[in-house]
C-alpha cells in the first residue's frame, strides 16, 4: 500500500478514495462505494495487503458498524491487493511443465465465485480453493474454471514418471552480513523493482542478444527543431529528438517487418503484427516504466509530441493504467537528456527489437573533403538474434540512420 487517506473518526462519502494501492505496474486509487464514519483502521502505509485482509471498519447511516472482513457490501471488495496485469487477462490454458504440480488450495476465506460456477465445480468434484480466479479481487469466473480443467488434462497427459519428477530447487544466494564493514540501511523493493527486475532477468536468459552500434549526424535535423520548437511550445507538445525518433522508428519498421515481430516459442512460429505500438521507456523516481504509444504511424509528428508529454507525465506521477503499457511492438529509449552516451538496452519481450539513443556530441568529421564540427547521435540497436540476422539489423541502422539525416521539414510543420 502506498497511501492511506483515511483515519478513525473520518466521514467518507461514496466514491471518496480512501487509499492508494501498488501493484505491479502502477499506483491505482481505491474509492469507496458506501458513505459512513470509519470506526477502525486495520492497516497502515506501507503495509502489503493479501486478499481478504481487513482494511478498515466503516459504520454506514443507519446500518450497524462492519469490519472490512466482515461485511459483505462493495466496499469490502476492494480489500484485495490490485490484480497483476498477467491476471487481468482473459484466462487461457496453461502449458504445464513436466513435474509442475497443481497449485496447493488457498487457505482462508471461501473464494468468491457464482452460484453456477460453484454448482458446476461441485458437479466435477472441483475445489474452487485450488483455482485462479481472474476477476477482481481474486473472482472466479467459467472461464477460470475452464482453464483449471484443462490444466489438469495436461498433467494427465504427461508421461507418469515424468509427472513425479521434482525440478531443482533454485540456488539460494547466500546472504552477506554488510554492517560487519560499517554503517548500512535498508530498503525494501518496491512491487515495480520486482517485477523490473524479474522482467530483465527473464529477456537476458531468454534471448540471445546482439546490439548494433552507429552514429546519426542529427546537424540539421536539430536546427529544424529549434526552428519550430516555439510553435509547438504554444500547442503544449515539445519538439523532442524522442518525437523524431518515433517517426524514424516507424519508417524503418515499415521498411523491415521482421522487427516489428514476435517469437511464439511454443508455436514454433514468428508473430508478424501489422501495427506499430512503440513503447517509450520514461525513467521515473519508482524506476523504468514503458507506457506504449498506438498507431505511431498514422499520427503526425505534432500529435506523437503531444502524447508523449503526456505519457511521460502520467508515468512520472504513477497515474498509468496497466493497459496503457501493453501491446507494445518496438521499444525506444533515450538516455541523451541524462548524458549517457552509446548502452546496451535489453530487448523487452515479447519484442524482438529496441533502439537506444544516447547523447549527441559534436565531433570532427570529414564532409566534402573538409574537417568540419557536427553533432553525432550514438544510436544502439539491440535484438534478438532467433529472429533476426546482423545482416537485417545492419540494413535497418542504415536505415535508421538515413531517417535522422534525411528528415523532411514538411513533417515537422504545423
Amino acid at each position: 500500500m502506498v497511501n492511506l487517506f483515511v483515519k478513525e473518526g473520518d466521514q467518507v462519502s461514496k466514491d471518496q478514495p480512501i487509499l492508494e494501492l501498488e501493484n505491479e505496474k502502477a499506483v491505482a486509487t481505491i474509492p469507496a462505494t458506501a458513505a459512513g464514519t470509519v470506526t477502525k483502521v486495520f492497516v497502515q502505509p506501507g503495509d502489503k495487503i493479501s486478499v481478504g485482509q481487513r482494511i478498515l471498519s466503516l459504520k454506514e447511516s443507519g446500518v450497524p458498524e462492519a469490519s472490512g472482513a466482515a461485511r459483505k457490501g462493495p466496499l469490502a471488495s476492494k480489500r484485495a491487493e490490485i490484480a497483476a496485469p498477467e491476471d487481468e487477462r482473459a484466462p487461457e490454458a496453461e502449458e504445464v511443465p513436466e513435474g509442475e504440480a497443481l497449485p496447493p488450495a488457498k487457505p482462508g476465506l471461501e473464494p468468491a465465485a457464482a452460484p453456477s460456477v460453484r454448482k458446476l465445480a461441485r458437479e466435477l468434484g472441483i475445489d474452487l480453493a485450488r483455482v485462479r480466479g481472474s476477476e477482481r479481487g481474486g473472482r472466479i469466473v467459467l472461464g477460470d474454471l475452464r482453464a483449471y480443467i484443462q490444466r489438469l488434462q495436461s498433467l494427465a497427459a504427461q508421461p507418469r514418471a515424468a509427472a513425479a519428477a521434482v525440478p531443482p530447487a533454485k540456488s539460494v544466494p547466500e546472504r552477506v552480513n554488510f554492517s560487519q564493514w560499517g554503517p548500512v540501511g535498508r530498503k525494501p523493493l518496491s512491487a515495480l523493482r520486482q517485477v523490473i527486475a524479474r522482467r530483465m532477468s527473464e529477456s537476458w536468459h531468454a534471448v540471445p542478444r546482439v546490439t548494433q552500434f552507429d552514429e546519426a549526424d542529427v546537424t540539421g535535423l536539430m536546427a529544424l527543431g529549434k526552428k519550430y520548437a516555439a510553435a509547438y511550445d504554444q500547442k503544449g507538445a515539445r519538439l523532442t529528438l524522442t518525437a523524431f525518433a518515433l517517426k524514424v522508428a516507424v519508417e524503418a519498421l515499415r521498411k523491415h517487418p521482421v522487427f516489428n515481430t514476435s517469437l511464439d516459442e511454443s508455436a514454433q512460429e514468428i508473430v508478424l503484427k501489422e501495427y506499430y505500438h512503440l513503447g517509450v521507456a520514461v525513467d521515473t523516481e519508482a524506476g523504468l516504466m514503458v507506457p506504449v504509444i498506438r498507431d505511431v504511424d498514422k499520427k503526425n509528428l505534432s500529435d506523437l509530441s503531444e502524447e508523449l508529454e503526456e505519457l511521460g507525465k502520467k508515468a512520472r506521477e504513477r497515474k498509468l493504467a496497466a493497459e496503457e503499457m501493453k501491446g507494445g511492438t518496438f521499444t525506444i529509449s533515450n538516455q541523451g537528456g541524462i548524458g549517457s552516451g552509446h548502452f546496451t538496452p535489453i530487448v523487452n519481450l515479447p519484442e524482438v527489437a529496441i533502439l537506444g539513443l544516447g547523447r549527441g556530441t559534436m565531433k570532427a568529421v570529414v564532409r566534402e573533403d573538409k574537417l568540419v564540427a557536427r553533432l553525432l547521435l550514438p544510436l544502439a540497436l539491440s535484438y534478438d538474434h532467433r529472429v533476426i540476422d546482423g545482416a537485417a539489423a545492419a540494413r535497418f541502422m542504415v536505415d535508421v540512420v538515413k531517417g535522422f539525416e534525411n528528415f523532411k521539414e514538411e513533417e515537422i510543420k504545423l
